[in-house]
């Protein structure tokens, strides 16, 4: 059941951003593939919904690249453009796992326990199988999954690859100089910003 649509209000009763009930927001995300939108669910992982909420709000997705696709598995970002705006970031606790990883769903990725830092995934099938591993979707998809499954995945492993398997440092020191130099045809993060 889709959660209703609330208007957060501040002072003189102007609406801030769009507000789940159970205090959840929506985002819309433009690539070079076209728009999709995350419905964030605070309840679902709270720590993990209040960093990806941080993310957009400060502009953190804004330019980067889509660099790591796996048809049938999922589509990766979460690497700013420019490096300096990596380092930042710590880690946040880890969420209980209360929604599996179906199709469509969003979560963070991590090396381990407690090593969530800004990059997430969209499951692009079910994956059950990683809700064992403590990754805790916070959020889905509720608009133009078509687009996030028309990424470009042609690279797959090869643009960096998950962050387990220790190949994205060149990533981490280069940014998009480094990936638009070797990766030319990933999609761009236009730019991430609260739904209105």
């Amino acid at each position: 059941m889709m959660a209703a649509l609330l208007f957060a209000v501040l002072n003189g009763g102007q609406a801030l951003l769009p507000v789940l009930s159970g205090g959840g927001i929506t985002v819309q995300i433009d690539t070079t593939q076209g728009s999709f939108v995350i419905e964030v669910h605070r309840d679902w992982a709270p720590r993990g919904a209040e960093r990806f909420e941080e993310l957009v709000r400060s502009r953190f997705f804004d330019d980067s690249r889509v660099f790591r696709v796996r048809s049938g598995f999922i589509a990766q970002f979460g690497i700013a453009g420019d490096p300096a705006r990596n380092a930042r970031w710590t880690p946040i606790p880890d969420d209980p796992v209360k929604q599996s990883n179906v199709r469509g769903t969003i979560a963070f990725a991590m090396t381990g326990p407690n090593t969530r830092l800004t990059q997430v995934y969209i499951n692009l099938a079910d994956n059950a199988r990683l809700d064992a591993d403590g990754f805790a979707p916070f959020g889905r998809v509720v608009s133009g999954m078509d687009v996030v499954d028309r990424l470009y995945a042609g690279y797959g492993e090869e643009s960096g690859g998950g962050m387990r398997g220790g190949k994205q440092g060149p990533l981490l020191r280069g940014g998009n100089a480094y990936l638009d130099a070797h990766y030319p045809k990933l999609d761009r993060i236009i730019q991430a910003r609260l739904a209105q």
